[in-house]
């Protein structure tokens, strides 16, 4: 099942609603958000791990959660 705004503010905390709306399209679940926030915030002991690199829907996460410098983030990780 699809995240929900309950999902997203009980893992990220208060989040605008651009950044709401992103999450939300992607259509992941509670459980991807969670393993994207993972990577964003240890991709290296996971590679180190020898997990693969995220893909599909934890992918798009990922790329929502990291903005193009820290000022932008709108939630701590």
């Amino acid at each position: 099942m699809g995240l929900k705004h309950a999902d997203i503010t009980a893992i990220l905390g208060p989040v605008d609603e651009t950044l709401m709306a992103e999450l939300l399209a992607t259509g992941a679940t509670a459980g991807e958000l969670a393993e994207a926030i993972a990577w964003v915030n240890n991709d290296e002991a996971l590679i180190g791990e020898g997990r693969h690199l995220p893909a599909g829907r934890v992918a798009a996460l990922i790329d929502i959660l990291t903005p193009d410098n820290e000022e932008e983030r709108n939630f701590e990780l």
